[in-house]
């Protein structure tokens, strides 16, 4: 990789380069490795100023531009032959509001640095999913979320954001510009180059874990008790005896996981001495960001689609029997989830409760005909689809399920009227 702090002592073919540290022509992949891209530049800003003038460069340039994270995203929304924003450098918590119940954070920040910062200032992150190396802006961008009947996804925590438009300013919008923000909590990086967010968070709070292994006939036979009981409730539903080792997740001592059901109960506990605290697998007692993540560490491909939760049940037995009929070759654990409606325009739970159903794959596999097969499944139950994750979804779907679209639309237009920070992906669905 060609590296630079200078901005002439790596003149590209154009005659021009950013001011940032830069690569030139070098190829990026995400971390599951389905997805790559070389752009003609690769550019590292340290400092708002520079992530600012690399973005201003690329318009000058006639350059696309698109910001890349951790690399977590299955599906084509980082690529880019333009300039490739990676916004790594830019990470710190910048603040905090205990009053309100706020923090703030350069978008380069991953979700597991907020954990020990929020916690000393008395707060905490109110949900987390079971990965926590995504940056913040990119987890926002794409809904990313955790499980939980009354908790929201990261986005529907947006509060405010500072970004580069279209224009090559710095532009902020807060909570007195709902329209704005509604488009800002899930923009999939077309409405520009995220710097600065701020998040609601809660008051900090310990969890108890309850690790069970429940036959497929428990875990439908207590649906809807534990999705009402629980603060958190989620789990994976194994085909096959050697599911769980798929996902780094221990399975249950002496017994087939066969059709069996990891799940997982998180709960508010009261510690009034962290000595307190517990490490005991399957029953870990601690900081509520210290609880969420677990396993998972091995690369994979996923498709993620959501559901109204009213059809939750129904759908996940559908992707059983697509499993059990058509696709048997298919072991990895199905997981299920479940967040809470939000306002977001191109949120997948705007305006409904929803059943989160996610299908995983092996890396270096032919993933397409199952991922078909599911999507077309699915159909029944108009499942919106994960945008950092492998889907199917189309400008009619999106005109079919998302009713604020062209709201949407008109916002991202208003930010970036040329469409610089739109790929071949983000344009067929939103140009």
């Amino acid at each position: 990789m060609t590296t630079t702090n200078h901005p002439h002592t790596a003149p590209s073919a154009r005659g021009a380069t950013p001011s940032a540290p830069f690569g030139t022509d070098v190829t990026w992949t995400n971390w599951g490795g389905n997805q790559s891209a070389t752009p003609a530049f690769t550019v590292r800003p340290r400092t708002e100023q520079e992530a600012l003038d690399a973005v201003r460069f690329a318009i000058r340039e006639g350059l696309p531009v698109r910001a890349v994270g951790s690399g977590h995203s299955s599906s084509p929304l980082v690529q880019t032959g333009g300039v490739l924003m990676d916004m790594s450098a830019l990470s710190a918590i910048t603040g905090t509001d205990p009053a309100r119940c706020r923090a703030r954070a350069l978008a380069g920040t991953t979700i597991s640095a907020f954990g020990d910062p929020l916690w000393e200032q008395g707060l905490a992150l109110a949900n987390q999913g079971d990965i926590d190396k995504q940056q913040i802006a990119g987890a926002l961008s794409t809904s990313t979320h955790g499980s939980g009947k009354n908790l929201g996804s990261f986005s529907s925590s947006l509060r405010w954001v500072k970004l580069i438009n279209g224009y090559g300013e710095i532009v902020e919008i807060g909570e007195g510009q709902l329209r704005e923000l509604k488009a800002a909590q899930v923009a999939l990086g077309t409405l520009g180059i995220f710097l600065e967010v701020e998040l609601a968070v809660e008051d900090r709070y310990y969890l108890r874990e309850e690790i069970t292994y429940p036959t497929w006939s428990g875990t439908a036979a207590t649906w809807q008790t534990d999705i009402d009981a629980n603060r958190h409730y989620s789990f994976l539903w194994c085909p096959d005896d050697g599911s769980c080792e798929l996902l780094d997740l221990p399975g249950a001592p002496g017994q087939r996981m066969a059709n069996r059901s990891y799940t997982k109960r998180y709960n508010i506990a009261q510690v009034q001495d962290e000595r307190e605290i517990s490490g005991t697998e399957g029953a870990r007692l601690d900081r509520s960001y210290r609880i969420y993540p677990g396993g998972f560490t091995t690369p994979f491909h996923e498709l993620e689609y959501f559901v109204p939760s009213e059809h939750g049940l129904e759908a996940v037995e559908a992707v059983q029997d697509l499993i059990r009929t058509k696709h048997s070759d298919q072991k990895y654990p199905v997981e299920v989830r479940w967040v809470k409606a939000d306002e977001g325009y191109m949120s997948q739970f705007q305006g409904r409760d929803t059943t989160v159903i996610t299908l995983t794959t092996e890396p270096g596999t032919d993933y397409w005909p199952f991922f078909r097969d599911a999507d077309a499944v699915l159909q029944e139950f108009e499942p919106r689809a994960h945008w950092g994750k492998i889907h199917f979804m189309t400008r009619n779907r999106l005109e079919r399920l998302y009713p604020e679209l062209d709201t949407f639309i008109q916002v991202r237009r208003e930010f970036d009227p040329r469409g610089i920070f739109l790929n071949d992906h983000t344009r067929a669905l939103l140009g």
